[in-house]
């Protein structure tokens, strides 16, 4: 059971020209199938975006994706989130203030999940890098950059959710656990700042075509799964002024039928 209210996205909202204009973006796990989207749909949006992740080459294709639609020139900061220490996490922060001087949201796209197991038969090290890369990485980032993000009139933080009937079955292991704790992190942190600038969201996808859905769900055409642009644009919502009124929510993204 969610400790978070759910909430539905506007009925045939899209994201208007403009919208994130004059904001500023850090964008984890840019170079996974939703991270990626999202940086296109915020590029779109008018929003200004640092892109992260471990693969230089990766970052550099999305970089040249993201320059050919136009607006705000992209910057690259490769972030290991898996070795990543609270000092650079912090050099991030000083960053982007150095680089923009505001930060106006976050989006924690970034993912591990490496195959469906028994706990008896989790790697530890799996385990660990699950807890790592899924929960506290992005609890030191968003703690890194809190000052920033409350100087902003507006701000958000936008954690990724995933099905919590699904991820409670057998075989979910460190990955099914760290989303849990994620939705929690999101609920403290939203009793934490409920009337501040800065907002905290929780999204949760569809399926879609992605390379997380190709490696949980071994033999099924991914193909016949939406791309994540939908769920970007849905995201986009989150980080403007739009959706004020449904800070500490989850926006199920989810066919209701």
């Amino acid at each position: 059971m969610s400790s978070l209210p759910s909430t539905r996205l506007p009925d045939d909202w899209s994201p208007a020209p403009g919208l994130l204009a004059g904001r500023v973006l850090v964008i984890t796990g840019a170079t996974g199938g939703l991270g990626g989207e999202t940086a296109k749909a915020a590029i779109r949006a008018g929003a200004s975006v640092v892109i992260t992740g471990r693969k230089v080459r990766a970052l550099e294709k999305l970089y040249d994706e993201l320059v050919a639609l136009g607006g705000t020139e992209p910057v690259i900061h490769p972030l290991d989130l898996e070795s990543a220490t609270p000092a650079d996490y912090a050099s991030l922060a000083e960053g982007i203030e150095k680089e923009f001087g505001r930060l106006d949201g976050i989006v924690h796209a970034a993912a591990h999940f490496n195959e469906l197991t028994p706990i008896a038969m989790h790697k530890p090290d799996d385990w660990l890098r699950a807890m790592q890369v899924n929960v506290s990485a992005p609890f030191a980032l968003t703690q890194a950059c809190m000052p920033l993000l409350g100087k902003a009139g507006d701000s958000a933080v936008v954690f990724v959710l995933d099905d919590p009937d699904l991820l409670s079955r057998a075989h979910w292991g460190g990955y099914g656990v760290s989303k849990a704790a994620v939705e929690r992190m999101a609920s403290v942190l939203h009793a934490e700042n409920a009337r501040g600038a800065l907002r905290v969201h929780a999204v949760l996808p569809p399926p879609m075509r992605t390379a997380l859905r190709r490696a949980a769900y071994f033999g099924e055409n991914t193909l016949d799964k939406p791309m994540p642009t939908a769920s970007a644009e849905a995201i986009v919502y989150l980080l403007s002024g739009a959706s004020a009124e449904t800070r500490g929510t989850v926006l199920d993204l989810r066919p209701t039928h």
